[in-house]
């Protein structure tokens, strides 16, 4: 009779429950987070275990990747849709490990993707790439703030990008500002030098996709959010259609209708951040160098607010991103936002001002 396995995993510890196919619960253990002893504790059911269900924490790929190379059929569950009997008047660990067994006996348990390994890797780069971009933007903030709290001046941006620590003290007379303005200017160049070097090594390993490729057609996207939005994407084929694949990047509304009335919204943060911040900003580029991005967006903001025709355009975007990447096919602006009207062909392109194009979404 096959055993279904349930952990749920804690930061220093998972607690482990076993269960036939019949419901009957065999055994339940609370272990430390060691993959040898998860592996000692299912030794003498391994030949009976059909699949494991591991809920999808921060810390899951040591205990999917372990348990993998030994051989065990292993699933992500997927927190945010399971949905646990309301009216139980006490829960804990045991009963979390056992629910998710109950889940893989059913054949209920909704599963989290499991990426691929050395794609996760490099996806997780990435992000990293995102966290010291942020934390450079700081920096930079915070050394414009001083000089015009100190200095009553502003400083440029590209003048303080190229700015040498001794440039930055010489420009203050306190030695406490002196020393605040130095070291933050060499903390942003250090910052600067890592976001290269994992740029280089990001670009090294995805930039040969046909996905990335396709990707740099759309209009908005850049090298950075096409990198993003490659990566995060992972197996396209895994989203049924261009709908389901918007609603995980956060681009479909969260609503709740009976009867025509709103009686509510579902999980609004069901989906990828990452996806939803990349299309978001393609937006915010499309509109400003794309003809035709700008015609829609503009047209939906008439109707409602800038917010929503925004959200409207990366949504747009997101469905598109799908269609190229699925079907490895060219983008086709007329299969997006319909053909162009006589009235429009016969506009002026509106260019940008001379240095004003499209930035290379380094930032």
């Amino acid at each position: 009779m096959k055993i279904m396995v349930g952990i749920d995993l804690h930061s220093n510890n998972a607690l482990c429950g076993l269960m036939d196919e019949k419901g009957r619960r065999l055994l339940h253990k609370k272990v430390p987070c060691d993959l040898k002893a998860i592996l000692e504790l299912l030794q003498p059911y391994r030949e009976r275990i059909a699949t494991i269900g591991i809920e999808s924490t921060f810390n899951w790929y040591w205990l999917v990747d372990g348990l993998q190379d030994h051989g065990y059929h292993v699933v992500l569950a997927n927190p945010a849709a399971m949905q646990p009997y309301t009216g139980k008047k006490h829960t804990d660990d045991v009963s979390d490990a056992y629910f998710i067994a109950e889940l893989l006996r059913l054949n209920l348990l909704p599963r989290a993707h499991i990426p691929d390994r050395q794609t996760r890797a490099v996806r997780d780069l990435l992000r990293r790439r995102l966290l010291l971009v942020r934390q450079r933007t700081t920096l930079i903030l915070s050394f414009k703030s001083l000089n015009e709290r100190t200095l009553g001046e502003r400083v440029p941006l590209t003048h303080v990008k190229t700015m040498t620590p001794t440039q930055a003290q010489a420009r203050f007379t306190a030695p406490a500002d002196q020393l605040l303005a130095s070291e933050q200017i060499t903390l942003m160049n250090h910052q600067t030098d890592a976001i290269s070097k994992l740029e280089q090594h990001i670009l090294a390993v995805a930039g040969k996709t046909s996905a990335y490729r396709r990707l740099q057609e759309l209009p908005g996207i850049g090298k950075i959010l096409g990198l993003t939005i490659a990566l995060e994407t992972g197996d396209v084929k895994r989203f049924a259609d261009a709908g389901n694949f918007a609603s995980y990047c956060r681009c479909v509304r969260s609503l709740r209708q009976s009867n025509r009335k709103k009686k509510g919204e579902n999980n609004r943060k069901c989906g990828n951040k990452y996806l939803a911040w990349a299309f978001v900003e393609a937006a915010h580029f499309a509109r400003r160098y794309d003809k035709q991005s700008r015609r829609f967006y503009d047209r939906k903001k008439q109707q409602t607010n800038p917010v929503i025709a925004t959200k409207a355009l990366a949504c747009k975007l997101a469905k598109a991103a799908w269609h190229v990447m699925a079907e490895d096919a060219p983008y086709d602006a007329t299969r997006v936002f319909g053909p162009m009207k006589k009235s429009d062909l016969g506009e002026t392109r509106r260019e940008p001002a001379k240095g004003s194009g499209p930035p290379s979404q380094r930032d």
